[in-house]
């Protein structure tokens, strides 16, 4: 059963202008050191990051909560596995909140928009 859902669109170029403002301290506040390599490892680093950056976005609306919860930027973590389809860790208060609960997410993206959706499913 469907517990929640959530999206968001992020403009790559505004988020850049939020990377190159606010730099490191604005990076290691929103991502993991996993993201960060990963994002770092692609041509499109700022579009990488501002997927993920969306995708975080997207699980705090579909908790329902808000930032109310104590939800924090990294108990929210967006990995891929070997064929690239992206997938969500949860760590911290996330992944107490959620228990039970599986976390679905797509991403895509133009060249001037990323857009992540997420879906919380109920295991019960």
């Amino acid at each position: 059963m469907i517990s929640g859902i959530g999206i968001d669109v992020v403009e790559i170029m505004r988020f850049k202008k939020s990377v190159n403002d606010y730099g490191n301290r604005f990076l290691e506040k929103v991502f993991t050191k996993t993201e960060l390599q990963y994002a770092q490892s692609k041509k499109e680093f700022v579009q990488h990051l501002a997927a993920r950056f969306a995708a975080k976005e997207a699980v705090a609306k579909a908790i329902s909560t808000g930032w109310s919860s104590g939800f924090r930027w990294k108990d929210v973590e967006v990995t891929n596995d070997s064929s690239g389809k992206p997938a969500i860790i949860l760590t911290g208060k996330m992944k107490e909140l959620l228990t039970g609960q599986k976390v679905l997410i797509s991403i895509s993206h133009s060249e001037s928009v990323v857009i992540a959706f997420v879906i919380i499913e109920s295991m019960n």
